[in-house]
């Protein structure tokens, strides 16, 4: 396995149609069905399938797509159990929080990029990578409801998310990597007050390590086309 495809491990993420965080490495399969293997040993990111021997070398722009955002099934109902009918959360509510969500992962992804000298693309090139992603099984512990007499809630942890990546040849639409990992803010040993601010600043801290480790794919493919 070349140092680039672990260094892919860190970052390209994926889904599986089924509850991912209950999955063991053994039932996963080793050859998805675009043919991507299985990577081996990535401790960081819980599953990673790729392209063997896969190289990002030619590309020098990210086509950044808007993530979707997919709550947790059943989230709705679970948070409005035995909540008082007007403090219940709704649909708007939802919605509200996924706006939040996408509009804080562009912010994150963009920054780091950037930071790295990479130039975001919006339209299809030789040298464009597509990164098509998305939050799966959001859980947010305490959404902060903003409607008169609501207030902030109690919570050991703001909750939890599942990142979902493709990288993709943005002329071919080449599957060339695709994981996932499943991530959840740190548990606190007493209740803390989970406000909007709150949340956003804990799902930002869980989506930074993620925006590192895509620049870093980018820088070690970079390096390595230096070094030729």
């Amino acid at each position: 396995m070349t140092k680039l495809l672990i260094m892919l491990s860190l970052v390209v993420l994926a889904t599986v149609p089924v509850t991912t965080s209950a999955l063991d490495k053994t039932e996963v399969p080793e050859v998805t069905v675009e043919g991507l293997r299985l990577v081996p040993g990535t401790n960081d990111i819980a599953y990673v399938w790729a392209v063997p021997g896969i190289s990002l070398s030619q590309y020098k722009h990210v086509y950044l797509l808007e993530p979707a955002v997919a709550f947790r099934q059943n989230w709705k109902r679970d948070q409005n159990r035995g909540s008082p009918s007007g403090l219940r959360v709704t649909v708007n509510d939802m919605d509200r929080i996924r706006a939040g969500v996408k509009e804080l992962f562009l912010d994150v992804f963009t920054k780091e990029l950037e930071a790295g000298g990479y130039s975001l693309a919006n339209e299809r090139a030789e040298d464009v990578l597509i990164v098509r992603p998305a939050i799966l099984n959001l859980d947010v512990n305490a959404p902060d409801i903003q409607r008169a007499g609501a207030r902030a809630s109690m919570a050991t942890s703001a909750g939890s998310m599942t990142l979902y990546m493709e990288l993709i040849d943005s002329e071919s639409d080449f599957l060339l990597a695709k994981a996932m990992d499943p991530t959840s803010d740190r548990e606190s040993h007493m209740l803390q007050w989970q406000t909007g601010a709150a949340n956003r600043q804990a799902a930002r801290l869980l989506m930074e390590p993620w925006a590192k480790a895509l620049r870093n794919v980018l820088d070690e493919a970079r390096n390595v086309t230096g070094q030729e």
